[in-house]
This record gives structure tokens, C-alpha cells and sequence, in this order.
């Protein structure tokens, strides 16, 4: 069992920066790919990174290469989303999840943090 929450949502106006947090507890984190999805209001949940166990293999949505990158650090128990050039459309409730392997497909992730709002304004 793995329990995730997030952390660091907010507003921030568009062009801006904001760099969101999921502290994992339970089981061993260092064995888990760790990523990143998003849900925009009235559509499903997408995803927009993902990280390997060991952090040596990442990838991310279209839509958010080259402004938003996923780290993690084993030592703390937590994985990074630091997003920058904020648009409006990136406004969403963000959630971090837990997989045995690196996948893009929600269904494949065991474990999911209670989300965190983010909101970007023009």
C-alpha cells in the first residue's frame, strides 16, 4: 500500500511558474515509476509525465513538453512537477500516481494522491 498527496497547487498567472510536490508513504517508493496525470472539468483524466524508479527515463504529454518537467528524489519519498510558461489552458485538478512500470495509461497506476488544483490566469 502506497498513500500519495500532493501539494503546491494554486493560482499563478499566465507565463508564470509553480512547481507541485507528492510525498508517497507505505511501501517502499524507490520501486515505483511515479507520474503525473491531470483532469480538465466535464473530461478524463489525461496524462502529462512520467518518471522511472531509478529517474533515468522520463516522459511527458505533447502538451506540456518543454515547459513542464518530472523529477523525483528517492532519499524524500517525492516526485516533482515543476511547470513553467503556464498557460490558462493548464488549469486543471493535478494527481500523482504510482506504477510498477513506466506507462502513459491511467488503468495501469495502483496507487493515486487526492489531487491538487491548479489555476492560471490570463
Amino acid at each position: 500500500q502506497v498513500q500519495l498527496v500532493e501539494s503546491g497547487g494554486g493560482l499563478v498567472q499566465a507565463g508564470g511558474s509553480l512547481r507541485l510536490s507528492c510525498a508517497a508513504s507505505g511501501r517502499t517508493f524507490s520501486n515505483y515509476a511515479m507520474g503525473w496525470f491531470r483532469q480538465f472539468p466535464g473530461k478524463e483524466r489525461e496524462f502529462v509525465a512520467v518518471i522511472s524508479w531509478s529517474g533515468g527515463s522520463t516522459g511527458y504529454a505533447r502538451s506540456v513538453k518543454g515547459r513542464f518537467t518530472i523529477s523525483r528524489d528517492n532519499a524524500k519519498n517525492t516526485v516533482y512537477l515543476q511547470m513553467n510558461s503556464l498557460k490558462p489552458e493548464d488549469t486543471a485538478v493535478y494527481y500523482c500516481a504510482a506504477a510498477n512500470s513506466v506507462t502513459t495509461t491511467g488503468d495501469l497506476y495502483d496507487y493515486w494522491g487526492q489531487g491538487t488544483q491548479v489555476t492560471v490566469s490570463s
